[in-house]
């Protein structure tokens, strides 16, 4: 399943990203991401602004994790 989110919203990214868990998933402006066990992976391009992205959205993952448990 591929998600194309037209605006970056780390929020929502991370919402998407828990609720299934597993898939693919792309924001214009800055990439496509792969999520497994409720996490997004590196892409492929390392570039400093997807791995920007990859921390921020991990950490929102996390915080929804702590205030859901």
């Amino acid at each position: 399943m591929l998600r194309i989110f037209q605006v970056y919203r780390p929020i929502q990214v991370a919402k998407h990203v828990k609720n299934f868990f597993k898939g693919r998933l792309f924001i214009i402006g800055i990439g496509g991401f792969e999520f497994e066990y409720g996490r997004l992976l590196p892409p492929k391009s390392a570039d400093l602004n997807a791995l920007n992205v990859l921390s921020e959205v991990n950490k929102e993952i996390q915080i929804l994790s702590t205030t859901s448990a």
